[in-house]
């Protein structure tokens, strides 16, 4: 499996944001309040993040050699599944939130505490599980091997 790529992410990041954005626009349009989460969204993101490191570290101590206890490869699978998926669903949940943060701070009118702290804490827990998610899928990638090196990465040199 490939890392997540960058362009991955920023295009995820940038849909999101203005999708958020819109959303909150067209609810302002249509005479409806704009949409503010609640702080356990954050909350929850971060909570999401300690588990996915929590997640991997084990594969982190075996690809590593730290430890010489074997590990399950569906396991290692599935926690880079999972990591892979956190970094992009915090790209989402971050950028959506984030568009609409931008979206209330753009009004014209001041902007209450209540309304914009569960949308910082939101952005920031999206960004964290974006962070563990790239985090992760990095302790779960195994470093190469010395034979690796030598054969030229597994093309065959002429003598």
């Amino acid at each position: 499996m490939k890392r997540t790529r960058v362009s991955t992410i920023v295009s995820f990041l940038v849909v999101a944001v203005v999708a958020g954005f819109a959303f909150d626009a067209a609810l302002a349009a249509t005479l409806h309040p704009v949409a503010v989460p609640s702080i356990t969204l954050g909350l929850a993101l971060l909570a999401i993040a300690a588990i996915v490191i929590s997640l991997a570290v084990p594969v982190f101590r075996v690809a590593r050699g730290r430890t010489h206890e074997p590990i399950d490869a569906y396991y290692a699978t599935r926690v880079v599944l999972i990591a892979k998926a956190s970094s992009l669903a915090g790209a989402l949940f971050g950028g959506f939130v984030g568009g609409m943060l931008v979206y209330m701070l753009t009004r014209g009118v001041s902007v209450a505490a209540g309304s914009l702290v569960p949308m910082v804490v939101s952005v920031v827990g999206g960004v964290v599980l974006l962070a563990a998610g790239l985090v992760g899928e990095y302790m779960c990638t195994v470093p190469p091997d010395d034979d690796d090196k030598n054969r030229g990465g597994g093309l065959q040199q002429r003598i």
